[in-house]
């Protein structure tokens, strides 16, 4: 994420709440839509807040933009958590 006067760095951005984040983050990516580590970290966010879908989509859309970005772990890890089952938790 480049830092400009308008933006926090991303570093300052990770120290926020995350729905403040996600504020600055859908403003900053409003114009530079191609920023991957931003839509990592807009996922991340989106991942604290219980927003599966929206984190899934943009650590997606990161990858797609780079597919070597730190997107690719997070989205792998999203899926195992989203794939868990524990059979002793069901009732059925």
């Amino acid at each position: 994420m480049q830092n400009t006067d308008k933006f926090p760095s991303l570093d300052e951005i990770k120290r926020l709440p995350p729905e403040e984040a996600i504020l600055i983050l859908d403003k900053y990516l409003e114009e530079n839509p191609e920023d991957e580590q931003a839509l990592t970290l807009r996922g991340m966010r989106h991942w604290a807040l219980n927003h599966r879908q929206l984190a899934i989509n943009d650590y997606l859309a990161a990858i797609k933009i780079n597919p070597e970005s730190k997107a690719r772990m997070a989205l792998q890890y999203a899926n195992e958590i989203l794939d868990y089952y524990n059979k002793d938790l069901l009732n059925p």
